[in-house]
């Protein structure tokens, strides 16, 4: 099977709470469907499974030609590990976990590519503000434990720590782009992307 694409993603009508001073109910929910179908595409040719609790959602993945992983009440940690044990039974030897609120994401495929000198390395992909961690990429069975929510880029290094895997680090200004606040939905120019980007290669 190879490298599989696992990406949670929330009821689209509870989705994004913290933009409702900028969108109402309904434009949230279109936006975050946008947004999850964005990931979807950018995990191409990968197969992609989508861990909800949602049956819209569940319906939504199906329609896409995706697979789906029902996860209720394991939250996000234990839904997401439920979704890398799936993909492993079925044959993945390496897991691309992507979150689904990247409305620049593409190129997922590329990063389950596991680097000659670390063949079983960690990849992480922090968020731009370097706090919260928006992709990890990790061989099949190592036992990764995910800790979500603020500060999770540093517990995800020190998770990788503990397993005695190397940790590389990929600055990605799409990837790295996620959407929690009113703030964030102005999004990047190419510019201001490619500026990013060079700024990530001087490193």
């Amino acid at each position: 099977m190879g490298a599989a694409v696992v990406i949670p993603v929330k009821a689209f009508h509870a989705a994004k709470g913290r933009l409702a001073t900028a969108l109402d109910p309904a434009a949230r929910a279109a936006l975050a469907r946008s947004m999850a179908e964005q990931v979807i595409h950018a995990a191409a040719p990968l197969p992609v499974t989508v861990v909800c609790d949602d049956t819209e959602v569940a319906t939504w993945a199906r329609g896409l030609g995706v697979a789906v992983a029902w996860t209720p009440g394991l939250g996000l940690d234990g839904a997401v590990e439920a979704g890398v044990r799936t993909v492993e039974a079925a044959g993945a030897t390496r897991v691309v976990v992507a979150h689904a609120d990247l409305p620049l994401a593409r190129g997922l495929a590329s990063l389950a590519q596991p680097g000659e000198r670390e063949p079983t390395s960690i990849t992480l992909v922090p968020d731009r503000h370097g706090d919260g961690t928006n992709v990890v990429v990790l061989p099949a069975g190592c036992g990764f434990r995910f800790a979500y929510g603020p500060g999770s880029f540093g517990r995800h290094r020190a998770e990788a720590a503990r397993l005695g895997l190397a940790a590389l680090v990929v600055n990605d200004p799409r990837l790295g782009w996620d959407v929690d606040l009113p703030a964030d939905l102005v999004l990047p120019t190419d510019e201001d992307l490619a500026a990013a980007a060079a700024c990530a290669g001087d490193r």
